[in-house]
């Protein structure tokens, strides 16, 4: 599995090992903080011939027990495909291939793709060459599926939504995310962001565990997570017009700091009374910010506004 950061990779310049006694008892005396190591490139990476690619912001999962835990937390059932995104080496694919029926590999990379392909050739593994923003994932599972693997972290947002979009619907994601992201996806009303609000509009998303960057070959200057979302057969709270939900969360959203009458005035092109009037249909209070609202309130307010005409010509 190759996990994502935001583009830039850890250093990889050696340290002197200073193993000589009198270094020893130098650093003794000072009491200088023992300095690290360079991680290794994995046994396969080594094998394969492959560099992590830095435009891809390629670096490995190599913790055995972080991958234990990804794999465990999918629950695969009996009859069903796991659709991994990110496969990279092939280290979760593994784990899942001893959990699933079946697992399809995604991989945009065409060496890794390559190197999957003939790493897994005769298994329960089909690898697929592409990009997952691009791909129908329920046509590749092609029956009841899960999602796991990684989001690529300068991606994540819409890559996260076009799983959570698709028809039919997975069952489960299990994806790791950078941590920030990670506490977006789970925030709550009071502390609720945008992303959170989207992402629950379609399923129960719950934080598992952080995985730190030692985790990782090479490691990443960033902190990830590994986020569990039980997936609803349809969107919650009634949503029948999502691109009616989104487009009133987004302007509530679109000026945080403002109440939340004003930031729908802003967001949609309304006045304030106009604004006040679908806030008061919709049973919200108007003094209220954004980030206090759950997802019922939002499908109330996209209810007001779309039989109110969707007034408005802001995008």
């Amino acid at each position: 599995m190759a996990s994502p950061s935001t583009g830039s990779r850890a250093g990889l310049t050696s340290t002197s090992s200073g193993r000589s006694r009198s270094g020893r008892r130098a650093r003794a005396r000072t009491a200088s903080p023992r300095r690290p190591r360079s991680a290794r490139p994995p046994r396969e990476l080594r094998e394969a011939g492959i560099s992590a690619r830095k435009t891809l912001g390629q670096h490995f999962l190599t913790s055995p027990r972080t991958l234990r835990r990804i794999a465990d937390a999918v629950e695969a059932r009996p009859g069903e495909t796991v659709v991994e995104i990110g496969a990279g080496l092939g280290a979760l694919t593994e784990q899942l291939a001893e959990r699933a029926r079946r697992v399809v590999a995604v991989e945009l990379d065409d060496a890794l793709a390559g190197y999957l392909g003939e790493r897994f050739a005769g298994t329960n593994v089909e690898v697929v060459h592409g990009d997952a923003l691009e791909l129908d994932i329920a046509k590749l599972a092609g029956g009841p599926y899960a999602v796991a693997g990684n989001l690529p972290y300068r991606i994540a947002q819409p890559l996260l939504r076009r799983l959570l979009e698709a028809r039919p619907a997975a069952r489960r994601l299990v994806v790791m995310v950078q941590a920030e992201v990670a506490k977006s996806i789970v925030s709550k009303p009071g502390d609720a962001s945008l992303l959170g609000v989207s992402v629950q509009l379609y399923g129960e998303p719950k934080l598992l565990f952080r995985v730190p960057a030692s985790a990782f070959y090479p490691p990443p200057k960033v902190q990830s997570a590994v986020v569990r979302v039980d997936v609803a057969p349809v969107p919650r709270a009634g949503v029948d017009d999502v691109e009616a939900f989104f487009h009133v969360a987004r302007a509530g959203f679109s000026t945080r700091r403002k109440q939340l009458r004003n930031a729908l005035a802003n967001g949609l092109g309304l006045d304030g009374a106009s604004a006040g009037a679908l806030l008061a249909q919709a049973g919200v209070e108007p003094a209220l910010r954004a980030q206090a609202l759950a997802v019922e309130d939002w499908a109330a307010i996209a209810r007001a506004w779309v039989a109110a005409g969707r007034p408005g010509s802001a995008s």
